[in-house]
């Protein structure tokens, strides 16, 4: 599994950063970090001790679908579902669809924070 670089930086950085990407003035590192959190809190929340265990189970146990996850962590898949789709939207699983089933997976096992 690949490691990936997660940023902190305050919102204005964040939004600076990524203008002068767009206008060529910023030509970004492959190992710059591509997922940025506005506070250590947030990082925090979404690789909380407990994320990190789910992010584990789904490397380890490659589960089928949502309701097969839930059975391996006891988990609620309501509460699950929210949990995915949160580090979804950080790039930290891929929710690969097919037909009426959705599996989890991870994009990366280990993480470098960067904090600005």
């Amino acid at each position: 599994m690949r490691q990936m670089a997660i940023g902190v930086a305050s919102r204005q950085a964040i939004r600076a950063r990524a203008l002068a990407i767009a206008r060529g003035d910023n030509q970004p590192r492959p190992d710059e970090p591509k997922i940025w959190f506005t506070s250590m809190r947030l990082l925090a929340e979404v690789l909380s001790d407990d994320n990190r265990a789910l992010l584990r189970v789904i490397r380890e146990q490659k589960p089928e679908s949502l309701n097969q996850l839930a059975e391996f962590t006891g988990r609620a898949p309501s509460n699950l579902s929210r949990t995915l789709k949160t580090m979804e939207r950080y790039g930290l699983v891929e929710m690969q669809r097919e037909l009426r089933t959705v599996r989890p997976v991870v994009t990366a096992s280990e993480f470098v924070i960067r904090a600005a």
